[in-house]
Parts: structure tokens; sequence; C-alpha cells
């Protein structure tokens, strides 16, 4: 447990880890219109540049969550920041002097992918490890604020930095990644191991044994955290394209606007995973409430394109994405000992940045094909994910006061 006087700035250092690697995409969605014209790319190729970050970070992650098991978590997520920052440097420099830009700017997403991986997942097992019981529920809830809060904050820093050059957003994550790398070694203090990890053949036969008894579970919730992140970013791509080409806003202004949904859903992040505590018949409703309410939303979208309705109604799914986004955290995150939530977490992780990776190439097709087929099928994906809830979620009810006194969410649940 930490101690009651270092308590705000270890979550604060904590905090500024998912902030950091928010910045990595979110950052640059404004910018995206402006990258394709100066490097003379198409839309697709434009959006690979969020991809390929998202695609290193999913396929990385499982190992660095094993790695943090096995040694310790700030052993993986202090080089990943400095991988991080150093793979935003190439990318600027290539854009400032290189004469094939493109080609080494993927390359330092890339690694700014790897570096990914080791961040934001990685706290959230260290969350697991420093706090218990509400508490832990209510840090988490802080986590996916501060991941949030960056959501918030980037479109608007990126339009900052665009004004000076439009690659001057790869040269600032060098600085952010340095400041929660310090943040990190000077305020996260963890407990030191009192045994040997299990070699890897015990490891992974413990992880298999978790997947077969919770694996319908993990499945459903892996594919909600997934899905929430597809839509956000695969919407995010689309207003982004719309104002500029349709409403001809840009900047700043343009950089606002893309953090009106985004601050709604910090907002709503922040309350819920401060009032959930450990309360699992409420997580549960929760996350299919919210699920309920993008699927409305996205539904809706269709009939407006004048964007004061638009953003109206597009607020109400970023706020179902706040509700459902720490009640999955929580769950996730007790669900396994502290020998193997690295990587449960890791893999988690690993699979929202594959829904990142995969929604701005999937909304350029579909913006290509249909804006109402576009948007009818985003909230056929969310119906989907809510019947899923509603079926593979049973909690039991509480039997014993022993029982209640258990830290894993996993040992109250039952699987249907």
């Amino acid at each position: 447990m930490v101690k009651q006087k270092h308590k705000g700035m270890t979550i604060f250092a904590i905090g500024s880890i998912p902030l950091i690697l928010v910045l990595g995409n979110s950052m640059l969605i404004p910018i995206l219109p402006k990258m394709k014209t100066e490097l003379d790319i198409s839309q697709f190729k434009v959006s690979l540049i969020i991809s390929v970050f998202s695609i290193a970070a999913a396929i990385s992650i499982p190992v660095l969550g094993y790695l943090s098991d096995r040694f310790s978590r700030k052993a993986i997520i202090i080089p990943a920041l400095i991988l991080y920052g150093s793979g935003g440097l190439l990318a600027g420099a290539a854009a400032a002097w290189f004469s094939n830009a493109y080609t080494w700017i993927i390359a330092g997403r890339i690694m700014q992918g790897l570096g990914a991986a080791g961040t934001a997942p990685i706290a959230m097992a260290l969350t697991g490890d420093l706090f218990k019981g509400g508490e832990q529920s209510k840090v988490l809830g802080l986590v996916e604020a501060s991941n949030g809060f960056g959501k918030v904050i980037s479109p608007i820093i990126g339009s900052l930095f665009a004004l000076l050059f439009w690659y001057a957003a790869f040269f600032a994550f060098p600085v952010f990644c340095l400041i929660s790398v310090l943040l990190t070694l000077f305020f996260i203090k963890e407990k030191k191991a009192h045994k040997e990890p299990p070699p890897v053949g015990k490891y992974v036969k413990g992880l298999v044994s978790v997947f077969k008894t919770e694996g319908r579970w993990l499945f459903v919730a892996y594919l909600t955290g997934a899905t929430c992140l597809f839509t956000l970013f695969g919407i995010l791509f689309y207003i982004s394209d719309i104002l500029e080409k349709e409403h001809q806003i840009d900047g700043v202004l343009k950089g606002g606007i893309l953090a009106i949904p985004l601050l709604f859903m910090t907002t709503t992040s922040y309350i819920t995973g401060s009032k959930i505590g450990k309360k699992m018949r409420l997580m549960k409703a929760l996350i299919v409430l919210g699920l309920l309410l993008m699927t409305i939303s996205f539904s809706t979208l269709v009939f407006f394109e004048k964007l004061i309705p638009f953003f109206s109604v597009l607020v109400i799914s970023s706020i179902g994405t706040g509700l459902v986004l720490p009640c999955i955290n929580s769950f996730i995150t007790g669900s396994v000992s502290t020998d193997k939530r690295g990587f449960v977490t890791s893999l988690y992780g690993s699979v929202r940045f594959l829904g990142v990776a995969i929604g701005p190439p999937v909304y350029s097709t579909l913006m290509e094909w249909s804006r109402t087929g576009m948007f009818l099928t985003t909230a056929a994906l969310t119906l989907l994910v809510a019947l899923l809830s509603l079926v593979f979620i049973h909690v039991q009810k509480k039997k014993t006061s022993e029982e209640n006194d258990q830290d894993s969410l996993f040992e109250k649940l039952q699987f249907t």
C-alpha cells in the first residue's frame, strides 16, 4: 500500500503515464489533413500514421506485460517512455530534413508504438499492485480520466504546435516523456518482490488456467474496451476530415471542437470511477447502459449534419464511453493475482490499441461508402457488444463476510 503522505504524487505520477500515451495519436488527429497535403499521400496512407503506432503497441504489449510481471513495472515503464520520445524525434527529423519523409515517419511511429506498449497497460497493473478495494477503483477511474484528459487537450495542443510548423508536434513527444520519466523515478515506489518470479512454463500454465475458467467474460471485456476505442478514434477521424473539407474549420478552433466529445467522456469517466467502488452489479449495469447510449447516439447521428445538432447527439455517445471504460478497467485489473496482472491488463491494452489501430482506416473506407451506413454499422456493433455484456456477465450474490474481503473481483463472479 502507498503511504498517505506520498499518495497524491504517486497517483499524479501514475496518471502522467496514460496521459503521455494518448498524446501519441490524439495530438496528431487535427493535423492529419495537413500531413496528407504536405506529404502528398492518400487518405489511407495518412490513416496508417495512426494505425502503425497502435498495431506496434498491440503486438508488443503482451511481451512487455509478461516482463513487468517477471521483473518490475518501473523497469518496463521508464525505458518504454524513452523509446516513445525517441520515436517522436525520428519522425520530426524525418519531416523536417529527410527526402523520403513518409517512410521514416512511419518508422518513428512504430518506435513510438513499441514504447507505448510499456505505458498505460503497465500503469493499470501498477495501480492494482499499489491500491486495493474501493480505492483501487477510484484510482483506476483517475487513470482513465487522465487518459481522457489527454484526449481532450491533445487536439488543442496538436493544433497549437501546427501553428509553428505542421510537424512540430513530433518534437514535443520527448519533452512530455521526460517529465513522465522523472515523475515515475521519484514518486512511484514499488514493493520488493518476496519471491522469485515463476519460470516461463509455469507462468504460461497459470495464464492458460485463468483464460480457461474466465475466458468468455474476458473476451467480452476485451471486446468492449476495443469497441469503445475503435468508435472513438473512427469518429474523431471522420470529424477531423469534415471540419476541414465541409466547414473550412482549421487550426486551434478545430482542435477545440474535436475536444468537445472527449471532454464529456473524461468527465463521465472521472465521476464513474469515483463512485463505483467494488459494486459489481452497478458496474455491469453501467457497462450495458453506456453501450446502449452509444447505440442510440450513433443511430441518431444519421439524421444530423449541421455541427451544433451533430455534436449535441454525439456527446451522448461520449457519456456512454465514459460510463463503460472505468467499469471494464476495474473488472480486468481485479481479475487475477498480482503475479499475472501485468499480462492480463496488458492484453487488454493490446486489444484497445487494436481498436484504435483499425478505427481510422475502417472509417476511411466507410466514409467513401456511405455516411448513413457508417453510423448504422457502428450502432449495430455497440448494440451487439451491449447484448454480449448483458448475457455473459452474471454477478453472484455475496454469500459470506469472508468472501467480501477477497481482493479478486473474479472470486465474486459467475460466468454463464
